[in-house]
């Protein structure tokens, strides 16, 4: 039987309730909007659906304004992988303003990959 064509859909982006990384639940959407207003604790990105997946590894990077790590370096964008573990998965891809806020203010593009090839994107703007 022929592998089923997996199916990628951005159900939310914008601003979320606080999301506890340790919890099988997804961040509550607060707004849709790609524009941030950059404060200590806010946090922003996207929920993305994936159907037809289940086994299949997902790439993601979130590109950000340049801003130095704790040894002074420019940081570089944040990259990871997701698994997919089941046939209807979601997952949010974000990121939370911390201190100092004036050096993540810009554009933060969040990006998600399926053998190379983008398949889920947005463009925020901190402001």
């Amino acid at each position: 039987m022929p592998r089923l064509k997996p199916e990628f859909e951005i159900c939310s982006f914008g601003l979320y309730t606080a999301w506890d990384r340790e919890s099988k639940e997804l961040p509550k959407i607060r707004k849709h909007t790609l524009e941030i207003h950059a404060e200590t604790g806010v946090e922003f990105g996207l929920i993305l659906s994936v159907k037809k997946a289940k086994g299949e590894v997902l790439e993601y990077r979130i590109d950000h304004p340049p801003f130095t790590d704790e040894q002074g370096n420019i940081a570089p964008p944040f990259e990871g992988t997701y698994y997919i573990s089941s046939n209807d998965f979601r997952f949010f891809l974000g990121d939370t303003v911390w201190e100092p806020v004036e050096d993540k203010k810009g554009i933060w593009k969040l990006s998600v990959y399926y053998k190379g090839k983008e398949v889920a994107g947005k463009q925020f703007i901190l402001v």
